[in-house]
């Protein structure tokens, strides 16, 4: 085998060899990790890592970056008590409303402006927590709302509703991808912007409604961490959910040179990170060794992935 093909089929399967290998590890050497009540805190826990990083992957695939989707999330948390006293449909409406004209700003800047996506991202990556917390005063705030709390806690054929939404979300934006116009779209953006205008691609629409994309799955998110902490936090939810996110999405096998978008590999990616962690900690490891790991996993992604596009 040459040594480019053992490139691409590292970065084709190897996330999903090493899921397996994790799991395998841990179901021989890690006390109670088959029990039900654990694989389903593993799943709780990546569902708001894998709904973001679906909309991430959105981003990379078109060639940019949303730093601001940790921000996002604690902006729909701190949308949701604003509105709960309409009823919790209003509420999560106006969450994810918010999280459009988020992602309607980066898409704007990003595409019209043409300021580089770090830039513009990382403008409401800063605003956005602090708009937050002004609607928040600044304080934690109790949700006592059944029906949303119910989002967090209830289970539908023994998964928790969270997992159920982001399986769900993974098929609509699998078939998106592969399957309908603007998917295609997108791809061909990413792959080269300049090409895709000459050709006569609606360039500029399709990064907004990227952007946008990614903002809405980003709100959701944070109406589902709001629902699972009985919660609204804008001080916490979402810190750091921008490098889960980016971490899942090459991990997974999305170049960050755009033009290829593996739905797929980002849900892997996720797990493989959640799998990891959680490895790390229950073998008594500390949380800062679990965070090199994970860093010297981001390297080799980011390494065979140029590897590829170099041979």
């Amino acid at each position: 085998m040459t040594a480019p093909t053992r490139t691409r089929y590292v970065q084709d399967f190897g996330v999903y060899a090493a899921v397996l290998v994790l799991l395998l590890f841990n179901a021989l050497f890690t006390d109670n990790f088959l029990d039900l009540a654990n694989l389903r805190t593993q799943l709780v826990q990546v569902a708001p890592v894998v709904i973001v990083a679906l909309g991430m992957a959105l981003v990379i695939g078109s060639e940019g970056i949303d730093l601001s989707v940790g921000s996002v999330m604690a902006l729909a948390a701190a949308v949701i008590p604003l509105y709960l006293g309409s009823g919790m449909w209003v509420a999560i409406a106006m969450a994810l409303l918010a999280g459009a004209a988020a992602g309607a700003l980066n898409g704007t800047l990003v595409a019209v402006v043409n300021l580089q996506p770090i830039v513009a991202t990382l403008a409401l990556l800063v605003a956005g927590r602090g708009i937050a917390l002004v609607l928040a005063d600044g304080q934690l705030k109790q949700i006592r709302n059944p029906d949303l709390l119910a989002l967090g806690r209830d289970q539908v054929a023994g998964l928790p509703v969270v997992v159920w939404i982001a399986i769900l979300l993974a098929l609509v934006v699998g078939a998106v991808v592969h399957r309908t116009t603007y998917g295609r779209q997108l791809v061909a953006v990413g792959g080269n912007r300049a090409a895709a205008q000459l050709a006569g691609l609606p360039v500029r629409r399709v990064l907004i409604v990227t952007y946008v994309l990614c903002g809405v799955f980003a709100a959701l998110a944070g109406v589902l961490a709001t629902a699972r902490l009985t919660a609204s936090d804008p001080s916490a939810i979402g810190n750091l959910m921008e490098l889960s996110a980016i971490t899942a999405v090459v991990v997974g096998g999305t170049p960050l040179t755009g033009g290829r978008i593996r739905v797929l590999g980002t849900v892997a990616g996720a797990l493989l990170m959640q799998l990891l962690r959680a490895t790390l900690i229950k073998h008594d490891l500390p949380d800062s060794t679990a965070q090199l790991v994970q860093a010297a996993i981001i390297l080799v992604a980011v390494y065979v992935a140029r590897q590829r596009r170099t041979t």
